[in-house]
């Protein structure tokens, strides 16, 4: 669920984080509606609740993929929580770059797609990687939750066994689980933005 979830919306998060910024005031795209509308959409969908989120795509989710549980159920409803969260760390990161290398980049006659893949993507890169980092985080906690409603993973396996059946000891294992895989995530994270940043 982490892998296919994380994948997916790396593009689309990526993709709507650049638009973002591309199309907000001052942006090499500037286009007001656009860039309103898009930021609506993005507050919409991060503001619900994951699982009043799972519910609502039920029909959605079952008429995609011909299921709404199990793993293959689980990834449309992470995918829709995890790229409106996505996008706002990739806006961010890409808000941090100095505005006089993109302005540089736009004097030497370089065209938006150029500016997008040559000063954003390359710049921002450490941002981005520290973005995807806590997406990939939050996604595990939705995995986890994700797990309650039928999606199994982690999360089914601490509630049928560790909960259900009372057995505590499961559902310690089941944190620890979750504990190393937060850190070793974490860790790999920090050291590939320090390696990139330098």
């Amino acid at each position: 669920m982490v892998l296919f979830s994380s994948l997916i919306s790396a593009g689309f998060g990526i993709l709507f984080g650049v638009l973002l910024v591309v199309t907000q005031k001052g942006g090499i795209l500037e286009c007001p509606p656009g860039f309103q509308t898009l930021d609506k959409v993005i507050n919409v969908f991060r503001s619900i609740p994951f699982i009043i989120l799972v519910a609502l795509l039920i029909k959605t989710t079952r008429n995609l993929v011909g299921t709404s549980i199990g793993v293959t159920g689980a990834v449309f409803p992470l995918v829709v929580a995890t790229v409106p969260f996505f996008s706002r760390q990739i806006h961010a990161a890409l808000c941090e770059i100095d505005p006089g290398v993109v302005e540089a980049a736009r004097s030497m006659g370089q065209s938006p797609a150029q500016i997008i893949l040559r000063v954003y993507l390359r710049e921002g890169l450490p941002g981005m990687i520290r973005g995807a980092t806590i997406t990939v985080v939050n996604l595990i906690a939705l995995t986890a939750m994700a797990g309650t409603v039928g999606a199994g993973g982690l999360g089914d396996y601490a509630i049928r066994y560790g909960y259900q059946r009372v057995m505590t000891d499961v559902t310690i294992v089941t944190i620890l689980i979750i504990l190393a895989m937060v850190t070793l995530i974490q860790t790999l994270g920090t050291l590939l933005e320090r390696r990139l940043s330098h």
